[in-house]
């Protein structure tokens, strides 16, 4: 349990001495965002994930049986627009790749732009959303956390994918010392699950009041914070910041 306590602080507060420097608590909020922003998605736009693919991937499935409720359409839209995204930080990953700081700084920015952006569409166009309006949202967001996974994948902390909690959940019962493992890293899993959570239920609340778009910009806030943090390490020739 001390093992437990201990890799759970250190993660939202990483010591001088981590191997990852900084990373782990920025992808922490980063972790929040996600939520808020698939909370956001899913309740305004018509059970849409802008993070979350495997569930677009589903949907689409359900909409092609013949489920209601379901635009197969906003779901495959999603799907294209992360990919793009994706894209996008996978060339900043290749010109930032001498330095980790750099490139958070980089894609975090952008980042941010793109779901403040989102913000005042949300918020000049209000709910409930018409079509020009989701489509707008989708591929703002979904060019958004395409970005992100792609930079948390680059980054490469261990454990902190940002928006794919399915191999987390699996790693804290498969990787425990009952199971035969050698660390479940329960911690540091179960700090990834909580942010997800944690912004998820804000924005579920957010959305239940009426007011979905406001969940967008505490996630704007989030990813300013991380842009700020990451540009004080910009300079920094720690042996972190090296790409591993």
């Amino acid at each position: 349990m001390n093992t437990a306590l201990k890799d759970a602080w250190e993660t939202v507060v990483p010591p001088r001495d981590s191997r990852d420097g900084p990373l782990p608590g920025l992808l922490v909020l980063l972790t929040v965002v996600t939520g808020l922003v698939d909370a956001f998605s899913y309740l305004e736009l018509g059970r849409v994930f802008v993070a979350n693919m495997t569930g677009n991937v589903i949907f689409l499935a359900f909409a092609a049986g013949g489920a209601s409720g379901f635009l197969w359409w906003g779901s495959l839209l999603a799907i294209f627009t992360f990919m793009a995204g994706a894209f996008i930080g996978g060339r900043i990953a290749h010109a930032y790749r001498s330095h980790r700081g750099r490139h958070l700084l980089f894609a975090a920015a952008i980042h941010a732009v793109l779901v403040l952006a989102s913000f005042v569409v949300a918020l000049v166009l209000s709910a409930p959303y018409g079509h020009p309006a989701v489509v707008t949202l989708i591929i703002l967001l979904g060019i958004g956390m395409g970005l992100q996974n792609a930079t948390a994948r680059a980054l490469a902390v261990p454990d902190m994918t940002t928006t794919v909690l399915t191999l987390t959940i699996t790693g804290i019962s498969a990787d425990s010392s009952a199971a035969g493992g050698t660390s479940s890293k329960a911690g540091r899993r179960l700090i990834a699950i909580a942010s997800m959570f944690l912004g998820a239920l804000i924005g579920a609340l957010l959305a239940g009041a009426g007011h979905g778009a406001w969940a967008l910009l505490i996630a704007s806030a989030l990813l300013a914070i991380v842009t700020a943090a990451a540009y004080r390490t910009i300079t920094s020739s720690a042996a972190w910041a090296a790409v591993r």
